[in-house]
């Protein structure tokens, strides 16, 4: 039976692999997305015009109560054919929307909802002291953001982030719904092929917490690389 997840031509052992890979592109595009996003949005909930924070909080609201899943389905479906029929009445003919550019887009927008709450709680928890500092030197604007606030928020989103790459991983396995080709959409075929259906979902389960244990591995250095300079607490 275990030769079925060997890599010989007959084993599955490749194409898992293929679909781990898949997975964690899938997961680092969006994490990049939702990173960006993030930013952007806390920063105009804390700073920008009243509409536009209240804009804000609204994407932030929306993107958080509607499931993941449910948004990968609007997305793939529904936008793909409002693009299809905008470029036909363009003139031009129809496009296949890839199911990984959509996995990224749609998990890249739900991450940006929460990690917009992350960075605006760790804004908050910079001492005003400090940002007032900074500003009797002169620095404002992008200035005062990428030499000041950005170094010391740092620590106190770092937990948060963590988390949800985590929690990114796990649902990068929605978008097996539209047929991409990454672990668990792979793990359904070989099992569907085989018959073997628990062979292969707990190697799918055993490549998904392995990859889960490497992250938290990573992302403990990491935060004690940024936390080194930060006073120890009592």
């Amino acid at each position: 039976m275990f030769e079925l997840i060997n890599f010989s031509e007959q084993g599955w052992g490749g194409a898992l692999l293929k679909g781990l890979l898949m997975t964690l592109q899938i997961s680092a595009g969006a994490f990049v997305v939702g990173l960006f996003i993030g930013l952007v949005v806390a920063c105009l909930k804390l700073n920008g015009p009243r509409p536009i924070a209240s804009l804000m909080r609204g994407y932030t609201t929306l993107f958080r109560a509607v499931p993941e899943l449910l948004l990968i389905l609007l997305l793939y479906y529904v936008g793909s054919m409002g693009l299809n029929s905008l470029l036909a009445w363009a003139g031009y003919s129809s496009v296949n929307v890839s199911g990984a550019v959509v996995a990224v887009l749609v998990l890249g927008l739900v991450q940006g909802a929460y990690a917009s709450e992350i960075f605006r709680a760790a804004i908050l928890a910079i001492p005003h002291g400090q940002i007032e500092a900074a500003r009797a030197f002169g620095l404002n604007g992008f200035a005062l953001f990428r030499r000041v606030t950005l170094p010391i928020m740092a620590p106190y989103a770092m937990a948060g982030m963590a988390n949800l790459w985590i929690n990114l991983i796990k649902d990068s396995a929605l978008i097996s719904v539209v047929g991409t080709n990454e672990l668990l959409y792979t793990a359904k075929q070989a099992a569907g092929s085989t018959r073997h259906y628990l062979l292969f979902y707990l190697t799918a389960a055993a490549l998904y917490y392995l990859v889960t244990l490497l992250s938290n591995h990573l992302s403990g250095r990491l935060e004690r690389r940024v936390r080194r300079w930060m006073p120890l607490a009592e």
